[in-house]
């Protein structure tokens, strides 16, 4: 099935899908330090650098999905309905434009858990509308997920909503997780030795990595990181790991941090070597990106900032599957449905007679 990805990032999500039959035909990112990484990664799918706003309907190939996550700023702004005016929020309608304009047989968009938080319910009764009028309408399904159930290292709660065209009639349920848990002697005990500080502290080694991007941001802690426990040991699954390299978590070699008071925490006495941040390398592993995905990056901060925003390969993967069976379910027994679709696109923009 052709699939379209709006600002895919490194392209985790399209991995995950690719692995699960989808074919990602087409994908959009305007950061330029993630252009290589994703144009070397995923070399069968054109790669559109504009901004999205810059990006005409008619420049978008039709297609069977959209997926995708607009920045949680651009959700915000819109469910409190201030996208028009707001840089932000133009963001998310522009996802909705799209999908408006290509009427796909479903989409997929992710974000963070905070937006769940009663004080947000307005502005995500706005959102989940703004999605269920898109074009000739959705049938929409969201649910938070926490990708640790779903074989991913790490603790990460992440709400996905997805829709398919109501004219599929498709009783949509989300996978259900695994009982096995991943812990991170499964996903990155290999990776303890050959590991590099980054130059200077930040650049890259370049092709000095024994193991590509397996090289770590050196450097202090600010009081705001030293407030917590960074440590999770080798039994457990990471913590969330997140866009910035100097709030990577801490290697599982160290022991946890010790408690002094509230918000304040330390390093244990004559353990100090070994507290450092994981690594590139693991922080993709825990994602579960392969490691024949190479991350291109001048300045370490860009590959942790790729790795933190993508969406785990492994969780794109599993919902992928549930997303193609129940969609191969409806359209093998609906061979009119293109017939349909393209009818309907023409009473939406108003060019029938």
């Amino acid at each position: 099935m052709k699939t379209v990805s709006l600002k895919a990032g490194a392209g985790g999500l399209d991995l995950g899908f690719s692995n699960a039959g989808f074919n990602v035909i087409w994908a959009n990112e305007y950061d330029r330090d993630i252009w290589k990484t994703y144009e070397k990664n995923h070399p069968n799918t054109k790669l559109d650098k504009r901004s999205i706003t810059q990006i005409p309907n008619e420049d978008v190939p039709d297609c069977d999905g959209i997926i995708g996550g607009p920045p949680c700023q651009s959700w915000s702004e819109a469910g409190s309905m201030r996208g028009i005016e707001d840089n932000r929020g133009q963001l998310f309608f522009e996802f909705i434009r799209l999908l408006e304009a290509k009427q796909p047989y479903f989409f997929l968009a992710e974000n963070v858990s905070g937006m769940l938080l009663l004080r947000h319910k307005e502005a995500l009764d706005n959102i989940k509308n703004h999605f269920r009028n898109a074009g000739i309408g959705y049938d929409l399904h969201f649910k938070m997920l926490n990708a640790k159930d779903f074989k991913v290292p790490q603790d990460r709660k992440r709400v996905f909503f997805i829709g398919f065209r109501s004219d599929l009639k498709i009783d949509f349920k989300f996978p259900k997780g695994f009982k096995e848990i991943i812990p991170l002697s499964k996903a990155i005990g290999d990776l303890a030795d050959n590991v590099l500080s980054a130059k200077n502290g930040k650049n890259a080694n370049n092709g000095n990595c024994s193991i590509p991007n397996h090289e770590f941001m050196d450097g202090s802690f600010s009081s705001i990181f030293m407030s917590r426990n960074r440590v999770r040991s080798w039994d457990e699954v990471s913590f969330t790991i997140q866009a910035g390299a100097r709030h990577a978590p801490l290697h599982p070699q160290a022991p946890k941090m010790k408690f002094i008071e509230q918000n304040k925490r330390e390093f244990v006495r004559g353990k100090e070597n070994l507290y450092r941040r994981l690594s590139v390398r693991e922080c993709a592993r825990i994602q579960t990106f392969p490691d024949n995905f190479i991350f291109h990056y001048d300045n370490i901060s860009a590959g942790y900032k790729m790795i933190g925003n993508a969406v785990p390969v492994r969780l794109a993967y599993y919902i992928a599957k549930e997303i193609k069976q129940s969609l191969s379910e409806r359209i093998i027994d609906n061979k009119d449905l293109e017939k349909t679709k393209s009818e309907k696109q023409l009473v939406h923009h108003g060019d029938t007679n």
